[in-house]
């Protein structure tokens, strides 16, 4: 059980270094990062749709006997998403609004990601307990899925009015919960297992919340052709990446 331990948490210790994939922005000047954003956004809307559609739902579905009850877990992460951002709008609503203000959907993104990452920590420390070699794979799956859902999570922080240092360290340390997620399945057994079958449809209800409510709008403000053409080939890639994954699994 000891290499199990070890193996499950090297792995999650490598999936939240996988956040700092940000790190290649702060080489780029801020001027020109911010003029291209709107490229990496329409990534992260493919990706949040894609993981939500073709990852999170089809894997809920499957670890419940009830559809329905998945189906409305998924409309409940829809709306509880929906009052977070409320709850946010209200709180900034009674301060002074300048530029220095942080969009509330940064905010959401950091939520979503923490609670997703804090999956992914259960299930790499769940395939450990079958296997190294199922655990190993389970990890590298978790690693190519998580490369271009930062990049698209760093990008939202950018565009939500963090600077690049502070949008790096936040989604970094909302990467740290895939460590919390493995010691909360090693400590609960197979009652955090069960639990995280419910996670999956809220979040995936969060994602597509995000992508649809805040991010979608946002690219909506690019009028000129070129650029609408380029959202829309990013948010394919961003899609197929999610699918290329279903054959690393």
């Amino acid at each position: 059980m000891i290499t199990t331990y070890a193996y499950t948490f090297a792995s999650v210790i490598i999936v939240s270094l996988v956040s700092l994939v940000g790190v290649f922005a702060l080489s780029i000047k801020e001027d020109l990062l911010r003029k291209y954003i709107f490229i990496f956004i329409s990534l992260a809307v493919g990706a949040l749709l894609g993981d939500a559609f073709i990852h999170l739902i089809p894997e809920a579905f499957e670890s419940s006997a009830s559809p329905v009850t998945m189906s409305i877990l998924i409309i409940a992460g829809i709306l509880l998403f929906f009052t977070l951002e409320k709850i946010l709008h209200w709180h900034h609503h009674g301060e002074d609004q300048d530029d220095n203000i942080i969009h509330p959907v940064g905010k959401l993104v950091l939520l979503s990601d923490g609670v997703h990452n804090f999956l992914d920590g259960i299930i790499i420390g769940a395939s450990f307990i079958l296997s190294v070699p199922v655990g190993v794979a389970t990890t590298l799956a978790v690693i190519l899925h998580e490369i271009p859902q930062e990049i698209g999570d760093f990008a939202v922080l950018l565009h939500s009015g963090y600077t690049k240092r502070r949008a790096l360290f936040l989604n970094f340390l909302s990467a740290l919960t895939a460590i919390l997620g493995a010691v909360v399945l090693f400590t609960l057994g197979s009652v955090a297992k069960t639990a995280s079958s419910w996670f999956l449809p809220v979040a995936a209800g969060g994602f597509i919340y995000i992508a649809v409510a805040d991010l979608i709008p946002e690219l909506h403000k690019t009028k000129e052709a070129r650029h609408s053409a380029l959202q829309l080939v990013a948010v394919v890639i961003g899609v197929l990446a999610m699918v290329g994954l279903i054959y690393l699994e």
